[in-house]
């Protein structure tokens, strides 16, 4: 499983749009039950998070941010890309396949890697997370300010199509593998380039 990486579309640009497009709009409405409401609600209030509910458009795998990060880099640097992904109150929200929350931590018990990787929230059926807005109201530089803030919501990988590819179990296993590893290495690395200085008195 270390380097197996699932065959699933490639996308060779990192797509960084805060904004959702209109097409990206009609699929998390499809995601309520009631989808007109959703877009009077976004005409009404377009800079506010709104909440949606899981399990039917998508799945959501919600990581600490450093390591959600770090997922996201090794989707699009060694992998397949992802579908859309959103920061929420210093977190990280990648949107996955319907049935992905129920199926990853089953796979990721069988993981030799698995004890690297932090405390996921799996969020499927019958579980609902907070959006971002359609449109942010301040710029990426405002979350590092306030992570508690209203920019504290935004899109990493805004949606733009009516169908956008979700990764599934699978695919989030693979990074999760590869960004323990790779959180590994780094602290080896580190430690070994300041083999002393933990020794000294402070």
């Amino acid at each position: 499983m270390s380097e197996w990486l699932p065959e699933t579309p490639r996308t060779l640009d990192f797509p960084t749009t805060s904004y959702v497009t209109l097409a990206g709009a009609e699929w998390l409405a499809s995601a309520s039950p009631h989808p007109d409401e959703m877009h009077a609600l976004w005409a009404l209030h377009p800079t506010a998070p709104s909440a949606l509910p899981c399990g039917t458009a998508f799945d959501v795998i919600n990581a600490p941010a450093l390591f959600g990060r770090r997922m996201v880099d090794r989707l699009w640097s060694d992998g397949p890309g992802s579908g859309p992904v959103a920061v929420h109150r210093g977190r990280i929200l990648l949107f996955a396949a319907p049935g992905t929350a129920q199926r990853l931590p089953a796979l990721l018990v069988w993981e030799e890697w698995s004890a690297a990787v932090p405390p996921l929230l799996c969020h499927g059926s019958g579980d609902a997370v907070t959006v971002p807005p359609l449109h942010p109201r301040s710029g990426p530089a405002d979350v590092l300010e306030d992570p508690a803030g209203p920019a504290a919501s935004r899109w990493l990988v805004a949606p733009g199509t009516r169908a956008p590819w979700l990764p599934g179990p699978d695919v989030l296993l693979w990074a999760c593998v590869r960004a323990a590893r790779g959180a590994a290495g780094a602290e080896r690395e580190a430690a070994a380039q300041h083999p002393v200085s933990a020794l000294m008195p402070g």
